[in-house]
């Protein structure tokens, strides 16, 4: 398998966890516990970095084997 072919995993993935994001926020806007809005809070702060890995990593590897591509640094090999 190349990169460009785990680019639309990546670009799946990214939208599974941008869509998890959005149900927890509806979620905490109509719960009515602190506990659990707090609970709800404190797991899209635990989801926001995956979902930018996520997006990184689909751009990174959709351009991977573009000569004229800039890597992200923390990409490189």
């Amino acid at each position: 398998m190349t990169m460009q072919e785990l680019s639309p995993q990546y670009a799946r993935q990214a939208e599974a966890v941008s869509r998890r994001l959005r149900e927890l926020r509806q979620q905490a806007l109509t719960e009515g516990d602190p506990e659990r809005v707090q609970a709800l809070r404190r797991r899209q702060q635990e989801l926001r970095p995956l979902l930018q890995e996520a997006r990184e990593l689909a751009e990174h590897t959709a351009h991977y084997y573009d000569r004229g591509y800039i890597r992200r640094e923390k990409y490189r090999i």
